[in-house]
């Protein structure tokens, strides 16, 4: 998984500082976030959609598969 959390960070106004006051967990963890050296579970995901007001997919990088050449599943029979 990729996210997108230092871009909405920046949209928002806001910086790796205000999520770690928020959280109240170490700089060094929202760093490996925003740098996507490690990723935040899903609950810490919609904690921080949550404080940034944004939709929870916003924090991920799209996924549109409308182009993709590799047949999608067709479901059982």
């Amino acid at each position: 998984m990729i996210n997108r959390i230092g871009e909405v960070l920046k949209e928002k106004g806001a910086g790796n500082k205000d999520l770690v006051e928020f959280l109240k967990i170490e700089k060094e963890t929202v760093s490996r976030w925003v740098n996507n050296k490690h990723q935040p579970t899903v609950s810490t995901l919609n904690a921080i959609a949550e404080f940034l007001r944004v939709d929870i997919r916003e924090l991920l990088h799209p996924s549109d598969w409308s182009e993709s050449k590799i047949e999608g599943f067709k479901g059982k029979k």
